[in-house]
């Protein structure tokens, strides 16, 4: 099972940490600022505090890809990236186009990172599609 392996261990504690903190700054910052707070060195540093949230997110993605020792499941690794990538540039990039020639709202660019990782899981599921019962999920 990969939960057994110590990267995986690893990595689902450091993505707990994140998420945990992640969530307490957009609390924290939603109930310190309100919608369109006034543009101050302040509001933009408790704005930008789930940003470093974000940011470990990303360096626990980035060292279980380095700390997995074994191919494949680097492998199966770098599949759900890319294919997450894959997905959420062009989502991003088909909403784009609508928001220059339609009526349709803007997307924030918030919503990037949550739908990069929604890609995750269907990198995930594509891989366990593909390769079976080794495909990570």
């Amino acid at each position: 099972m990969l939960t057994r392996n110590p990267a995986y261990q690893m990595y689902n504690r450091r993505i707990a940490v994140a998420s945990v903190l992640y969530v307490a700054a957009v609390f924290a910052a939603s109930s310190v600022l309100h919608h369109r707070a006034p543009v101050s060195p302040l509001a933009i540093g408790v704005a930008l505090v789930p940003g470093i949230a974000v940011s470990l997110m990303i360096y626990a993605m980035a060292r279980l890809m380095l700390e997995l020792d074994d191919e494949y499941l680097r492998l199966l690794e770098v599949r759900k990236a890319l294919i997450a990538t894959a997905l959420t540039l062009a989502a991003c990039s088909a909403w784009g186009l609508l928001e220059i020639f339609t009526a349709v709202p803007a997307l924030p660019v918030f919503w990037v990172f949550p739908l990069w990782c929604v890609g995750l899981f269907a990198g995930a599921l594509f891989n366990r599609l593909t390769l079976g019962k080794g495909g990570g999920l």
